[in-house]
């Protein structure tokens, strides 16, 4: 399994508040170490691989997850779908 997180960076030069928070919350449950890869959607880049990743899957929003296995891609928006799919199997716990 290959997780990418793909994360949104203002023109300021700062991720964006929700991406912020998702970071934020993968360390406080222990799975920052599970992200094999970060991208940036870098609004002063827009052709860089967080933007590639977006476009190649229609994504309109960041922070999102491309998620690689054997099996396939699959794309997760949703921060505790995420979770309880990919890095708590079968749980209910949240972060």
């Amino acid at each position: 399994m290959h997780i990418t997180l793909v994360k949104k960076i203002q023109a300021n030069g700062v991720p964006c508040r929700k991406c912020q928070e998702v970071e934020t919350w993968l360390k406080q449950g222990g799975w920052w170490a599970r992200m094999d890869a970060v991208a940036a959607i870098d609004e002063r880049d827009p052709t860089g691989e967080g933007a590639r990743l977006a476009l190649e899957h229609g994504v309109r929003a960041a922070p999102f997850f491309v998620v690689r296995t054997a099996d396939g891609v699959r794309v997760y928006t949703v921060f505790l779908q995420f979770v309880d799919e990919i890095l708590k199997p079968g749980g209910a716990d949240r972060p």
